[in-house]
């Protein structure tokens, strides 16, 4: 078997490596990621312009390849140019940030999995979520620094990856989104729909006093915040019962949501 894997946080980010260790020992594995962070891109792609290929080493020594493009063009690059045959999985991640909801289709992870299903190949997006109370931690120095623990995520997602190499993907579905939480009660997989929505939104300008430290910083050079607007978000507090949010928030357990790439809605007898 043959595995691509990328990511939207960039070649270099830890995430990538994980990912990597999880099913090295299942399949022979390529990795082409964006050669920085590309998050929120959606599905980009970069078309007739140049793009730069990159060799270049993870954290463990072993080859990657960094693409200056989208998630997506990662993918396309790696599928139909890097790897001689055409991949039987892509696995997207693994995304240190939560991923879940409809906002899925803003994700550069889940729309690196997204393009992989246009090509014809079968995917997974894979994301932790980093729960900022459990995650920081202080060094020698009392310097806060944010520990990123892949072991529950590693282990999940090699499991399901031999599952699909014993079983295939069920009938119907595409690809599917696995989210993973740090500060996890159960290590029992549950599957999941989307929930509605993942965050809510605010835009906000340089008269709001709540959130004027976080607008004012960082300005770039020259610019005055007189014209300036931000849209700002938090996650969403309510969940149905059996959807991702509630799964990763609630219940805090892994979420693994079936997807399937044509968003066609057909029943419409009743319109």
């Amino acid at each position: 078997m043959n595995i691509l894997i990328s990511n939207d946080d960039g070649v270099s980010a830890p995430g990538i490596l994980a990912a990597k260790q999880a099913v090295e020992d299942l399949a022979n594995v390529t990795v082409v990621a964006p050669d920085k962070n590309n998050s929120s891109v959606g599905r980009r792609i970069t078309l007739f312009k140049h793009l730069k290929l990159d060799s270049c080493k993870l954290e463990d020594g072993s080859q990657a390849y960094s693409v200056s493009g989208s998630p997506a063009d990662a993918v396309i690059v790696g599928a139909d140019y890097v790897i001689d045959t055409k991949p039987d999985l892509v696995i997207a991640g693994i995304n240190q940030g939560v991923n879940i909801s409809c906002d899925i289709t803003s994700s550069g992870t889940v729309c690196a999995a997204l393009e992989a299903v246009s090509l014809g190949i079968p995917a997974i997006a894979a994301s932790l979520f980093i729960d900022p109370k459990t995650s920081y931690r202080q060094d020698e120095n009392g310097e806060w620094y944010l520990e990123y623990d892949f072991d529950l995520a590693k282990k999940v997602l090699h499991d399901l990856v031999l599952k699909i190499i014993n079983d295939g993907f069920p009938e119907g579905v595409d690809l599917f989104n696995l989210n993973v939480p740090t500060n996890y009660e159960s290590e029992e997989v549950k599957i999941t729909h989307l929930s509605h929505r993942m965050l809510d939104k605010e835009v906000i300008d340089n008269t709001n006093e709540e959130k004027r430290e976080l607008f004012n910083y960082p300005l770039e050079e020259n610019q005055k915040s007189d014209d300036l607007v931000m849209i700002t978000s938090n996650l969403v507090q309510e969940y149905d019962e059996n959807s991702d949010g509630y799964a990763l928030f609630v219940e805090k357990r892994p979420s693994l949501t079936p997807l399937n790439a044509n968003m066609t809605s057909r029943d419409l007898n009743d319109w």
